[in-house]
């Protein structure tokens, strides 16, 4: 209809057709934005698995050589049962770790191509399991050959099985960034090791058994924040760095906080795993140094206890460092600069 005087309708001014909203990108499990599926879903890409797969491998000698020096240094057999318990968790941790690290490196060339998920976590089960029996025919040819050197090799192997099956999630960035985070923690707790005794005198050990035990819980307590505040950050550090090279390739998700989080609380969970590990395939072990003495009886049970609350601080601190870290990266919300439409003026 025309604008003229007298005229019952009015043309109405044009105005820009509203664009329909953008729809919010898909988010998987771990909280990454996945572009819209054609053909099968591409996983992941993990940089720095091969280097990765190298130290932790590296640390798992390390800490099998160790154990078999301590054990071999032994005067009599019951000390060697001793020694065996008390070095058994740095080694399931140790072959955690590099079944996932491992696991990591074989498995990065299937997420170049949109390989089944299926034949990826075949794979990586199949490469921890071949980081697990190289570790217990290394053990049975250089420890003792008796009941607790099966108990080792067993339990090794089943750990670095496990930590390949874990390598074999979708999600290849968070499973990195948790493997590089748990060996620094790993790492960090041996070289930590030297500062207990001056941080027990520092928390006021002295010659009653009671201030002894408040100093060694303080101590236990410094350790579990420290190894979850390097544990943080060493994830949000990986996952940071991955992203950075994800922008390469405009087709690669992208991590959100809960990916984050999960990569925050993973060196936590890879600890109470590895507990749970022990408690299950080494228990033959664990009782025969718990039969030692009334002693070793209390000794067993306080480092049990111990190591849970140990895994129970990192996996907290750790996830609330990482996400800290990731908030402050954060910028403003779009449109939350933008000036305040101006308000209508009075009729006059």
């Amino acid at each position: 209809m025309s604008n003229q005087p007298g005229s019952f309708t009015a043309a109405e001014p044009d105005q820009p057709t509203a664009a329909p909203p953008e729809e919010a990108a898909p988010v998987d499990v771990a909280g990454e934005a996945v572009a819209a599926p054609v053909g099968s879903a591409r996983a992941t890409f993990a940089p720095g698995a091969l280097v990765l797969a190298l130290v932790a491998v590296g640390w798992l000698a390390a800490m099998l050589w160790s154990t078999r020096a301590a054990i071999h240094s032994a005067a009599a057999g019951l000390t060697a049962i001793s020694l065996s318990a008390y070095a058994l968790p740095g080694v399931i941790s140790a072959a955690l770790v590099a079944g996932a690290a491992v696991a990591l490196a074989v498995t990065n060339p299937l997420t170049r191509r949109t390989e089944r998920a299926t034949l990826r976590f075949l794979a990586a089960v199949g490469a921890g399991l071949l980081v697990g029996l190289a570790a217990a025919v290394a053990i049975n040819l250089t420890y003792a050959d008796n009941a607790t050197t099966n108990t080792i090799a067993g339990t090794t192997a089943a750990a670095a099985i496990i930590g390949g099956a874990v390598a074999g999630a979708r999600n290849a960035r968070v499973v990195g960034a948790i493997a590089t985070a748990a060996l620094a923690a790993l790492i960090f707790v041996v070289a930590f090791s030297r500062a207990r005794d001056p941080l027990s005198d520092l928390f006021g050990a002295g010659d009653t058994q009671e201030s002894v035990v408040s100093a060694a819980k303080w101590v236990s307590r410094t350790e579990s924040l420290l190894v979850g505040l390097l544990a943080g950050l060493a994830a949000f550090g990986y996952l940071t760095w991955s992203r950075r090279r994800a922008r390469r390739d405009p087709a690669a998700p992208q991590p959100r906080w809960p990916a984050y989080l999960l990569a925050g609380a993973g060196p936590g969970l890879l600890l109470l795993l590895t507990e749970v590990i022990i408690r299950v395939g080494g228990r033959t072990l664990l009782d025969l140094a718990a039969a030692l003495s009334d002693a070793d009886g209390v000794a067993q049970t306080a480092l049990g206890t111990s190591r849970v609350d140990n895994g129970i601080w990192v996996l907290f601190v750790g996830a609330l460092t990482t996400l800290i870290a990731f908030g402050r990266t954060l910028g403003p919300a779009a449109g939350a600069d933008e000036a305040e439409p101006a308000e209508d003026e009075p009729a006059r």
